[in-house]
């Protein structure tokens, strides 16, 4: 689903179309990062910043903070309503996890969601990389407006 590669990503946890994996941790928190996916689109992550602290109420869609890489600068968003727990400090310091180990150590941000209801199922979150693979080839050859 990435033209030539295969879009691969863990089963054992939930989705947002906009690329970010949730998996419920034991303390029943949320941790979330990038999928690879996104990673493999924005191709060496070496900065974060981020405009929220812990703890902090956020929206859906709020901005969090941004993120540069070798091929981007963008803003995050919360994927979804809840607690801002905890940032992870280990990315903070060294955002290269996020491209070495993203659905390990990569993850960004611990929520108390709100609610999973908005989560993507692994099947759905494949599904919805079918369709975004079109969006994402125009925007990879920076074309987005075509």
């Amino acid at each position: 689903m990435m033209g030539e590669f295969e879009a691969r990503f863990p089963c054992d946890r939930n989705y947002f179309s906009n690329h970010m994996w949730a998996k419920q941790v034991p303390s029943g928190v949320w941790h979330l990062g990038l999928s690879a996916y996104a990673v493999r689109l924005l191709q060496d992550v070496y900065f974060l910043d981020w405009l929220v602290e812990a703890p902090a109420a956020l929206a859906k869609s709020q901005q969090v903070g941004s993120i540069e890489s070798k091929k981007a600068e963008s803003d995050l968003f919360a994927p979804c309503a809840g607690e801002l727990i905890e940032l992870n400090e280990k990315v903070i310091e060294d955002p290269s996890l996020i491209n070495a180990d993203p659905y390990s150590q990569g993850w960004m941000l611990a929520i108390d969601l709100k609610t999973s209801t908005e989560c993507l199922s692994p099947e759905q979150y494949a599904s919805h990389l079918e369709q975004a693979w079109e969006i994402a080839q125009r925007t990879i050859k920076g074309q987005a407006n075509h």
